[in-house]
């Protein structure tokens, strides 16, 4: 077997007490190195979240044991599974390009992981169709990968990972290769999916709106180590890193804190409502910074900065604009209100910010 087959195919963990998952993965590859601790209980979705080459799939593949570990542990159920080779781990993963089996129907592509553990064919393809029954693909069992929609071999390549009962389902940005139609749709019938699942779910990805609709939990990887982690909410409002605030939309400075004010590293005093001593982060979102091309008078904002326009872009169904100068931060207006300031890359505006609209919060 090849190592897609061995993974794909999967064996049946024993009946033990649900302990979830127990990590730490250390790989060392081409001068990258890999430390990044993870941990979940059965029912967990936790989604691996960072940048293109932070290690998010090569922790994925530690798991499903097709990279080996140069140090620490792997633990799920209680058991070792560090020397335990891919086609002996119960893991059932969802690749980044489904990778079905491309002579195989829809049903014996599903059927394949049973067969490998010992089930007759009778057997396997009986539980191949319960399973595509579920994920709304009855009708299309006949159906080879290449007459099957992109959502629908999603779905089938789903089903598969599923099909042996793993301890621990694995899915490589399962969402990456459908159009942005396609995507929604999918999306709420992956969440679906997840949420009946009763062991713990691994989701590699670089979209924020996967993870946080997906999962329960978010490990946010830069540069091979753990940067971040906490529920959706948590890492929305507390960004730590630049990475994290231009995922969730906010502009992040870090700095000391004195009573009201925070003084910012790369300058200038921030006024926030919260009252902090020490090192701190503040953020605001876009939305809350209001552009002026003259300097406001009688202003309720305490915070207020001189800035040039350094770039625009449409952002939705607003304008993004990027500021240097007192500040860098990134403010949001509609395309009225960019029109009506003249705005253009170079133009000198104001910037103002209420302290209401800042979060502050120890660094």
């Amino acid at each position: 077997m090849t190592d897609i087959e061995r993974t794909t195919a999967g064996v049946r963990a024993e009946d033990v007490p649900g302990e979830g998952l127990d990590a730490r993965l250390v790989v060392d590859r081409d001068g990258f190195r890999l430390d990044v601790a993870l941990t979940a209980a059965p029912g967990d979705v936790v989604a691996l979240l960072g940048p293109n080459g932070a290690g998010k799939t090569t922790a994925l593949r530690a798991l499903a044991g097709l990279v080996p570990l140069n140090g620490g542990h792997l633990r799920l159920d209680g058991a070792a599974l560090d020397r335990t080779p891919p086609e002996a781990r119960p893991v059932g993963v969802v690749f980044q390009d489904y990778l079905l089996f491309p002579h195989l129907s829809a049903l014996d592509n599903v059927a394949f992981g049973p067969r490998c553990r010992g089930a007759s064919k009778t057997e396997a393809r009986a539980q191949a169709a319960r399973w595509l029954d579920r994920m709304g693909l009855a009708d299309h069992t006949g159906a080879k990968p290449r007459r099957l929609s992109g959502g629908q071999a999603q779905r089938v390549a789903l089903a598969r990972a599923l099909a042996t009962g793993p301890r621990l389902l694995l899915l490589d940005e399962p969402l990456a290769a459908l159009d942005a139609r396609t995507r929604l749709e999918v999306r709420a019938q992956l969440r679906r999916h997840l949420a009946e699942f009763e062991a713990v779910a691994v989701l590699v990805t670089h979209d924020p709106l996967d993870a946080m609709v997906l999962a329960d939990r978010l490990v946010v990887v830069e540069h091979g180590r753990v940067v971040q982690e906490g529920t959706p909410p948590e890492i929305a409002r507390h960004p730590r890193t630049d990475y994290v605030a231009q995922l969730v939309g906010l502009n992040l400075y870090r700095g000391e804190a004195e009573g009201h004010t925070v003084h910012l590293a790369a300058g200038p005093a921030v006024t926030t409502t919260e009252d902090l001593t020490g090192a701190v982060f503040v953020a605001f979102p876009p939305s809350a910074v209001t552009l002026h091309r003259d300097r406001p008078s009688g202003s309720s904002a305490r915070n207020l900065w001189r800035c040039e326009v350094a770039g625009l872009e449409t952002h939705g169904d607003q304008i993004r604009a990027d500021l240097t100068g007192g500040l860098a931060l990134t403010a949001d207006l509609t395309t009225v209100a960019a029109a009506e300031l003249d705005l253009h890359p170079g133009a000198a505006v104001w910037a103002t910010v209420k302290a209401t609209q800042t979060h502050a919060y120890p660094a």
